[in-house]
C-alpha cells in the first residue's frame, strides 16, 4: 500500500498533533465541541490558573483548532474543528495500512493451519 506523502498532509499538521498530545488541551476542546465558552468557564474543571488556561488556548489558537472572539470584555473560544478532520484523514492512510497487513498476517495463519492440518501426527 503506498501512503500518502506529507505533500498532501495539513501545513500545521505537527502543531495540530502537538496540540493534541496534551489531555487539558484535549478536554479543553471537548468541552468546546458544545459550545463556546470564555477562559472562566473553561478553567472551571482544571486546578490550575487562568493564565495556564490562556497558554492552552493559544497553543490551540496556533494549531487553528480554536479561533477566540471579542465580546465586550470576554473573549469566548470556540471549536475549529475541519483541522481536527484533516488530521484524520491523514491517520486514515494508516488505518487502511494496518488494516491491509492484518489482513495479510489472517492469509499467513490460515494457510499455516490448513498446513499442519495435512501433516500426520508423530508418533
Amino acid at each position: 500500500m503506498q501512503l500518502s506523502n506529507s505533500t498532501t498532509a495539513p501545513k500545521n499538521l505537527d502543531a495540530i498533533f502537538a496540540a493534541l498530545a496534551d489531555p487539558t488541551r484535549r478536554a479543553i476542546l471537548t468541552r468546546l465541541a458544545s459550545g463556546e465558552a470564555g477562559v472562566n468557564e473553561l478553567a472551571e474543571p482544571f486546578k490550575m490558573s487562568q493564565p495556564a488556561v490562556s497558554k492552552h488556548l493559544k497553543v490551540l489558537e496556533r494549531a487553528g483548532l480554536v479561533e477566540r472572539a471579542i465580546d465586550k470584555q470576554r473573549r469566548p473560544a470556540r471549536l475549529k474543528a475541519k483541522p481536527m478532520a484533516a488530521a484524520v484523514s491523514w491517520l486514515e492512510d494508516f488505518r487502511e495500512f494496518w488494516s491491509s497487513s492484518f489482513d495479510q498476517l489472517d492469509d499467513l495463519l490460515e494457510t499455516l493451519k490448513q498446513a499442519d492440518m495435512k501433516e500426520p501426527p508423530n508418533e
